[in-house]
């Protein structure tokens, strides 16, 4: 496929995300997120914020933005196909994979700016609740800043996931109901039940492991890397199954 046919639908993408207010607000919501997870640590445990577990679990609530960078990437398919666009979007491409292909490029970037803001929010969140509790938080560790990278990763790959979930679900409702029944009921319920050797290999327990905070770690979970590992092979999956179900797809 020829790289020049991806710019002007690259293009339509940014313009759809700059004309719409619905995954803003999923992503500023997302910010919310963050700052309500710090200050409730703080307010629930004030007495341990000069451990370093405590520091790097503040910052760890970046990952929790994956749940919904999840969801923006579930409206880039499922919410064209909600309010009727998607066959404009398909009939103004050269062939059906290239739309797909850019949303799966443009939703990862902003998932992973959005991580990156999440990032700068809790910084900014613990920058000012620290001082104000006392204490001295430790900016110079390296737990801190390898849990902000492993909370970005899952926010970018959870975006990518989502599209590719949009595109396989293009129902929005169903699509972010399934995303979330999963979650609560697979890895959840099931997830107890074949044990944890077997559910630390499902995507959110995967997330779960590159965004877990540095000295929260648990024996049951795969390292951070093999966390990110994973889980970049479930967005491969994800992205290939958007672009196979998009082509053969009756959408008319």
């Amino acid at each position: 496929m020829n790289p020049s046919v991806f710019g002007p639908a690259l293009a339509a993408e940014w313009l759809k995300l700059r004309s719409t207010r619905g995954p803003w607000i999923v992503l500023a919501a997302a910010q919310l997120i963050v700052v309500g997870g710090v200050s409730g640590l703080v307010v629930s445990d004030p007495g341990k914020l000069g451990q370093a577990a405590t520091q790097t679990q503040a910052v760890a609530h970046v990952g929790l933005v994956s749940a919904l960078t999840l969801v923006f990437g579930i409206l880039a398919v499922a919410g064209e196909y909600r309010h009727k666009t998607v066959t404009d979007t398909y009939l103004s491409a050269p062939r059906r994979g290239v739309p797909v292909v850019a949303k799966l490029g443009v939703y990862s970037l902003v998932g992973a700016l959005t991580g990156v803001v999440a990032g700068g929010v809790a910084l900014g969140a613990v920058a000012v609740w620290w001082p104000a509790k006392g204490v001295t938080f430790d900016f110079g560790s390296g737990g801190v800043w390898t849990t902000l990278l492993g909370g970005v990763v899952a926010d970018t790959l959870f975006a990518a996931i989502g599209v590719g979930l949009g595109a396989l679900v293009p129902n929005l409702p169903g699509a972010i109901a399934v995303a979330f029944g999963w979650m609560a009921i697979v890895e959840g319920i099931v997830g107890q039940l074949i044990g944890s050797s077997a559910a630390r290999w499902l995507p959110f327990t995967a997330g779960r492991a590159a965004a877990l905070a540095v000295g929260a770690g648990s024996k049951d979970l795969l390292p951070r890397w093999g966390g990110g590992a994973l889980l970049a092979g479930y967005a491969a999956v994800f992205a290939a199954v958007a672009v196979a179900t998009t082509l053969k797809r009756d959408v008319t």
